[in-house]
């Protein structure tokens, strides 16, 4: 009965009373933000809402099952563009939105199978071939990616008597929140068990019954699904299209929030999406700053923080909980 009742503790999303206290009060200033805050500060937020999801797919991929990679941005393209296509053809976007994430994830298994073979760098090229090839497909097809004039988005209408950019905001936020949640569900199943062990030692896994390609296979379906979706939420926001939009860079940058934010972490994510999009917004002077800044950061967190933003953060918490005794 004890074992029961500790596993349900487990799987509690907030498990301590002043845990819920800041988190309900960080949701409460989200919700409030576009009605007392800048409007710029309104449109940034949105901005992260967007990236959070796909950050979140990379960790699920990265943090929790080990699996590098740097195609992030081939998925990112397809989700994007299939988005485009199936609004153009008149499909609801909820629907187009799923069908988005479900091409790019059917294009995550086939990227995942050489993961079954393939580890550490050697994977980490493999998925990095197949980023470049996606954009050079898009680049190369008018067809594909609308050519020189790219693809244009039909915008959802704000409701309720909203402004466009209040409503994109609540819009992304409901969906960020839902995907943040979803995660949260993955990681305390069986599933994201399975993920970690895998992580930690797959021979080992495999011994104790885990079906090491089934759930590789998933995991990079899973993150591939998050990175469509984010891919057309992006192309709804912005309701143009174009394959320069979905370089390399993207990959990088999508890798950089999920290391500086924080490996195996629902927070860090969050918080490593926040600190991708923050600093071009700051550097925005001097835009050449951002890659060294990237760098330099990265550098800090492997040698100083491993956990990144959300380890600093843990041990603020702790050792605030714990003062003045510790």
């Amino acid at each position: 009965m004890d074992l029961i009742e500790s596993y349900k503790e487990e799987l509690k999303l907030i498990r301590k009373p002043w845990t819920r206290v800041w988190v309900g009060a960080f949701v409460l200033l989200l919700i409030l933000l576009p009605w007392f805050g800048p409007e710029h500060f309104t449109y940034t937020a949105t901005v992260i809402f967007i990236y959070t999801v796909g950050v979140l797919g990379q960790n699920l991929l990265i943090g929790y099952t080990g699996q590098i990679s740097f195609g992030q941005a081939g998925f990112l393209a397809i989700g994007a563009f299939t988005f485009g296509h199936l609004s153009r053809f008149g499909v609801p976007w909820p629907l187009a939105l799923l069908g988005a994430g479900i091409l790019a994830g059917l294009f995550g298994i086939l990227v995942g199978f050489p993961s079954l073979r393939l580890k550490g760098p050697y994977l980490a090229i493999a998925t990095l071939g197949f980023g470049i090839a996606v954009y050079q497909v898009f680049v190369n097809s008018e067809l594909l990616s609308g050519g020189r004039m790219g693809l244009s988005i039909q915008k959802i209408e704000p409701v309720f008597g909203l402004s466009r950019i209040t409503f994109n905001y609540y819009f992304n936020f409901l969906i960020a929140l839902f995907f943040t949640l979803a995660t949260y569900n993955i990681i305390s199943s069986y599933m994201g068990r399975a993920f970690i062990a895998v992580r930690d030692n797959d021979i080992a896994a495999e011994v104790i019954g885990v079906n090491l390609a089934r759930y590789k296979l998933l995991s990079f379906a899973i993150s591939s699904f998050y990175t469509g979706v984010q891919g057309g939420l992006y192309g709804l926001f912005m309701g143009y299209l174009e394959p320069n939009m979905f370089t390399f860079m993207e990959s990088i940058t999508l890798f950089v929030a999920v290391i500086i934010g924080g490996l195996a972490s629902v927070e860090g994510s969050i918080m490593g999406a926040a600190f991708v999009i923050l600093v071009p917004q700051v550097f925005s002077e001097y835009r050449e700053m951002v890659p060294v800044v990237y760098g330099v950061t990265i550098l800090i967190v492997l040698i100083f923080e491993p956990l990144g933003l959300y380890g600093r953060w843990f041990k603020m918490r702790l050792y605030f909980r714990n003062w003045p005794f510790r």
